[in-house]
């Protein structure tokens, strides 16, 4: 599933591609929207908000949308050839350029005024200019016997981590996966360090937090298990996390980061 790096880069351009600009041609490819025009407004901004995207259109009107595991947004030009694909879901264009959005997993359209009723549950925004840490710290907190690799991949919690980061961010900061958020003393670092991580990547493709893009060597665990780690040499294990049907695989060194 894209991260919030990933997202408020997408959110970046659509807001270059459609903010400003009076849209021409709305197709919502989902049956419960199938009727709805947005041609002859103009879009006023394009957000994110942790992993979910707000296309904010005049008239109170907002397109939500999220990625979920495999969606994406494609902008090119509005004289582009016609689209066919069936995987797309939404085609949002203006007189220059047009946007894409395939495989979307959610897609609908709410008035801006109620935006809350959409992402109004999620905790501070990690990319966001109302990043809030002591209020993410006090969330992790609240639940003191749930595990902290569940806890920051809550985004009830703070809104933006996804697999990736939480693997990386308990590998440096030498914590098992397992171990309950109470026991967890600097949950201050730990929350800042996803938000450095975060920031650094939202300009590029990719997440790198060894500082090493090079293929292959971009991560210190995550997608590495059976694989000496990078610090200690001892093989990186890997395991599903989580309540049942909700399991997320997760990996971590048993050295670096012990029970």
């Amino acid at each position: 599933m894209p991260e919030g790096d990933t997202v408020w880069r997408t959110a970046r351009q659509l807001q270059d591609a459609l903010a400003g600009r009076v849209l021409t041609r709305s197709d919502f490819r989902v049956p419960r929207y199938a009727t709805v025009s947005l041609a002859g407004r103009a879009v006023a901004e394009a957000i994110s908000r942790g992993k979910h995207l707000l296309i904010r259109v005049d008239g109170d009107v907002t397109v939500h949308t999220h990625l979920k595991m495999d969606g994406s947004w494609r902008i090119s030009p509005a004289s582009a050839y016609p689209l066919r694909d069936h995987r797309i879901r939404l085609v949002l264009a203006n007189e220059t350029w047009q946007a894409v959005g395939q495989q979307l997993g959610i897609v609908e359209v709410i008035r801006t005024s109620r935006e809350s009723q959409a992402v109004g549950h999620l905790g501070p925004d990690l990319l966001g200019p109302d990043w809030d840490q002591a209020e993410a710290v006090r969330r992790l907190a609240a639940a003191p016997d749930r595990a902290i690799g569940e806890a920051l991949m809550d985004q009830r919690n703070l809104a933006g981590i996804g697999n990736v980061y939480k693997a990386e961010i308990l590998f440096l900061r030498g914590l098992s996966p397992w171990r309950p958020a109470g026991e967890v003393t600097a949950m201050t670092d730990v929350v800042e360090l996803a938000r450095r991580l975060l920031a650094a990547n939202k300009e590029r493709v990719g997440h790198v937090t060894t500082g090493n893009p090079a293929r292959g060597a971009q991560n210190w665990v995550y997608g590495r298990a059976g694989r000496p780690c990078r610090r200690c040499g001892t093989l990186i294990s890997r395991a599903d996390q989580g309540p049942a049907t909700e399991e997320r695989v997760t990996f971590w060194c048993p050295r670096c980061q012990p029970a």
